[in-house]
C-alpha cells in the first residue's frame, strides 16, 4: 500500500514500528550526509590542487605520483587521492599504469596533431559565434585581456601568462553562446594548457601570439565572423606548428 508522508495526518496512519523506522532513518541520513559532502569537497580540493600542479609544471609529464606522498602533501585520505586521480585520468592529465601506479600523462606528437586538429575547428566556430553573439561588454573584456597579455611581452615564462590566456578563452567561450562547441573546447582545455605553457615559453612565440590575438579582436570589432573564424584557425595552426618543433 502506498502512503503519502506529506502531512502529519498521514504520518499518524503508520504503526509505531514504522514511525520509529522513519525517525531512525532520518537520524542516520542526518549523520551520514555531512560526511558525504565533506568527502566530496575533499576529493574536489585534492583534484584541483593536483590539476594546478600539473598545469603549472610542478608535476612534470611522465612524473610518477606516489599516493602516500600525495596524501601527506594534500592532507587527505588515500581514498580521496585515488578518487581525485581517477577524475584527472578522465580529463587526460593522469595515466594509471597497471602494476606501476599513476603518472602525469605525456602527450605524443601524434596526439598533439590530433588534439590541435579538433581544437582548430572548434576554436574557429567559437570565435565566429563570439563575433556574432557577444555583448559589447564581452568584446571589450576580450580586448582588455589581450592588452594584459601584451604587458608580459618581455617575460614569456611569467607564471601569470597561462592564467591570463585561459581567462581570454573563458571570455571567448562565454560570449560565443554555443554551449555544445564551448563544452567540447573546455574538455580539451586542460590538456591544451599543458602544451600552451610549453609553446608560449618558446623564443618569439609570445609576440606572435599577441599579434594573432590582436588581429582576431580587430576582426571582431569589424563585425566579420568569417575573418574571425579563419584567424582563430590560423592561430591554432601556428601554435601547433611551433609546439611540434619543441617536442
Amino acid at each position: 500500500m502506498n502512503i503519502s508522508f506529506s502531512g502529519i495526518a498521514s504520518y499518524r496512519l503508520l504503526s509505531d514500528n514504522d514511525q520509529h523506522y522513519i525517525q531512525e532513518s532520518e537520524k542516520f541520513m542526518a549523520a551520514v550526509m555531512p560526511v558525504s559532502r565533506n568527502q566530496t569537497l575533499l576529493k574536489e580540493r585534492a583534484a584541483d590542487s593536483m590539476r594546478e600542479a600539473i598545469l603549472s609544471g610542478v608535476f612534470a609529464p611522465g612524473q610518477k605520483l606516489v599516493e602516500r606522498e600525495l596524501c601527506e602533501q594534500l592532507d587527505v585520505s588515500r581514498s580521496c587521492v585515488r578518487e581525485a586521480l581517477q577524475h584527472l585520468q578522465s580529463e587526460g592529465l593522469i595515466k594509471i599504469i597497471p602494476h606501476k601506479g599513476p603518472e602525469v600523462a605525456v602527450i605524443s606528437k601524434d596526439e598533439v596533431v590530433q588534439l590541435y586538429a579538433v581544437r582548430k575547428k572548434l576554436e574557429g566556430l567559437v570565435g565566429a559565434s563570439f563575433c556574432t553573439n557577444a555583448s559589447p561588454q564581452e568584446k571589450q573584456e576580450l580586448k582588455s585581456k589581450v592588452k594584459d597579455l601584451a604587458q608580459y611581452l618581455d617575460e614569456p615564462s611569467h607564471p601569470d601568462l597561462l592564467r591570463m590566456k585561459n581567462e581570454f578563452y573563458a571570455i571567448l567561450l562565454k560570449g560565443a553562446g554555443n554551449e555544445f562547441a564551448s563544452a567540447m573546447l573546455r574538455q580539451l582545455n586542460n590538456r591544451v594548457s599543458i602544451l600552451r605553457r610549453i609553446s608560449m615559453a618558446q623564443a618569439g612565440r609570445l609576440g606572435q601570439t599577441i599579434d594573432e590575438l590582436e588581429a582576431i579582436v580587430q576582426a571582431i570589432d569589424a563585425g566579420n565572423p568569417d575573418a574571425v573564424e579563419k584567424l582563430c584557425e590560423q592561430h591554432v595552426e601556428n601554435s601547433a606548428r611551433n609546439l611540434l618543433l619543441t617536442l
